[in-house]
């Protein structure tokens, strides 16, 4: 079984890389997490939690390189030769192989980078929220209706 399973087989960036990259990431994860562990007092966890909420994931920065390398060639196409009208083509042939198959050529060297899926990333963040005690709130009991429990749940996820 590919370490890629374990987390989620949705994750297509995460099954098109490899198990050593996958697993660099996870142990990034997991070391991130046990150093805030011993934080939770601190704002450390807050702040970490923030900058997760605004970390570009694999597939944004795939769309934005491919944003300015099409615009390039547009631009290098108008103005210095005509075969850069090629560049573009080419980027959004590999922007569409990403989108069917969840790979394309650009994907290993990002990943090599340490980017990461926005599930990867939602991992970590909602493992510190967990931590830092923002679902504790949620009451299991039975005699509640499950609109209120899901509006709670609502509410614990968001904070």
């Amino acid at each position: 079984m590919k370490n890629t399973e374990k987390m989620d087989k949705r994750d297509n960036s995460r099954n098109a890389t490899s198990d050593k990259f996958n697993e660099k990431i996870d142990n990034r994860i997991k070391e991130n997490i046990r150093q805030l562990s011993h934080n939770l007092e601190s704002n450390e966890v807050g702040r970490h939690i923030e900058e997760l909420e605004k970390e570009w994931d694999i597939d944004r920065t795939l769309m934005a390189n491919a944003s300015t390398l099409s615009l390039a060639g547009v631009v290098l196409g108008s103005t210095v030769n005509r075969n850069w009208f090629i560049l573009p083509g080419v980027v959004a042939s590999f922007l569409l192989w990403h989108a069917i198959q969840g790979w394309c050529p650009p994907l290993p060297i990002f990943r090599k980078f340490g980017y990461r899926s926005r599930k990867e990333i939602d991992i970590e963040k909602f493992a510190l929220k967990a931590l830092r005690g923002d679902f504790q709130t949620l009451d299991k009991q039975e005699t509640l209706s499950k609109e209120f429990l899901a509006e709670k749940a609502f509410d614990a996820a968001r904070k």
